[in-house]
């Protein structure tokens, strides 16, 4: 086990504040409201998306967000096959196994972790360490690509004769817009089925099109106090869309900020603006692209070798589950690179 990365108290709490707030606001009616999403990510289900992930940089000042996932890994450790060493908090008690249990409800007996072709996937011990954990509680698991899941005329889904009661979705169409699942769709819009995270949570939280709702004036005051939207918007950076910018100012002022779709994860898509090409930077000029402000990270030591550190919270609702570093080296998060992944981090008093 990697040595943990110390961080602060008071930037723990700056970070733990933040997310309960918007775990909070994703269950206001009135926000909810503010969305013109059709489709799966209209729907609000009766649950709380589990495992939402918080990521920071952490600086001189406030923690700043970089992005909420709405299926975030990294809480196993394939190299050592076990899950990632938890600090004492008074916000997540009992055993990090045991909090991650306790998201999944009892009734959900029958559960399928969906993800894409996920044998391939680079975090499939952890989907498997996942798997155990629930079969260890009694529950029946399997792990599914989403063509192996049958729909039936009466809208429920099965896997050979099992009745699914609950999906695990760890794959990244969270708007369930694509042909392979168009089945998984029908059957949680007829609430055959538990979708868990849900793409209503995604839509109102993980869709980096919301840090520019966020920022925008007068926006949250419309759900949230003035103190606390101020607050909130201390710890997002400033986060704008590229088609409404002077783009001969912006390439002027490209090193400043961050380029993003509103809709990727792991990265994809994301481009630095002091290394951006003439021709990458006239690609972001569409509806689908954001800028935001460059945070850099902090830097960590390991082993006598530098990297880049970032912070993640793991919540369900309103409740802590677990927290992360992850390091790394390069331009963007790359797990890929020798050293680099998910550390324990503690908290100084």
């Amino acid at each position: 086990m990697r040595n943990p990365i110390s961080i602060s108290q008071n930037d723990f709490q700056h970070m733990f504040s933040f997310a309960k707030k918007m775990q909070e606001l994703i269950l206001n009616p009135d926000y909810q409201a503010s969305s013109s999403a059709t489709g799966s990510a209209a729907k609000t289900p009766n649950y709380q998306s589990i495992l939402m992930g918080y990521d920071f940089h952490l600086q001189d000042g406030l923690p700043q967000l970089i992005e909420i996932n709405n299926n975030a890994g990294g809480l196993y450790l394939s190299q050592q096959k076990d899950w990632l060493d938890q600090p004492q908090l008074g916000q997540a008690e009992s055993t990090l196994p045991q909090r991650i249990l306790k998201m999944f409800e009892p009734e959900w007996q029958t559960i399928v972790i969906m993800d894409e072709d996920p044998q391939q996937q680079f975090m499939y011990s952890e989907i498997q360490a996942y798997a155990q954990l629930l079969r260890d509680d009694g529950r029946q698991v399997f792990i599914l690509d989403p063509s192996q899941i049958k729909l039936h005329q009466d809208g429920h889904l099965s896997y050979q004769e099992h009745t699914i009661d609950m999906i695990y979705n760890r794959h990244t169409d969270f708007y369930l817009e694509t042909t392979a699942m168009q089945h998984i769709k029908s059957a949680y819009l007829s609430n055959q089925v538990v979708l868990n995270p849900h793409p209503q949570s995604y839509d109102l939280l993980g869709d980096k099109g919301r840090m520019v709702d966020w920022h925008r004036p007068d926006f949250l005051e419309q759900f949230i106090s003035q103190p606390q939207a101020d607050a909130v918007r201390a710890i997002i950076p400033m986060t704008k869309y590229v088609q409404d910018q002077d783009q001969d100012q912006l390439w002027k002022e490209r090193k400043q900020w961050v380029f993003k779709p509103t809709a990727s994860h792991a990265g994809k898509g994301v481009v630095l603006g002091k290394s951006i090409t003439r021709k990458r930077f006239a690609e972001t000029n569409q509806p689908n692209m954001i800028m935001q402000a460059f945070i850099p990270p902090a830097k960590v030591t390991m082993n006598d070798i530098s990297y880049k550190s970032d912070i993640r919270l793991y919540m369900h609702g309103q409740t802590l589950v677990a927290i992360a570093g992850r390091i790394y080296q390069g331009m963007l998060t790359n797990f890929r690179t020798e050293g680099s992944g998910f550390v324990p981090l503690e908290i100084e008093a």
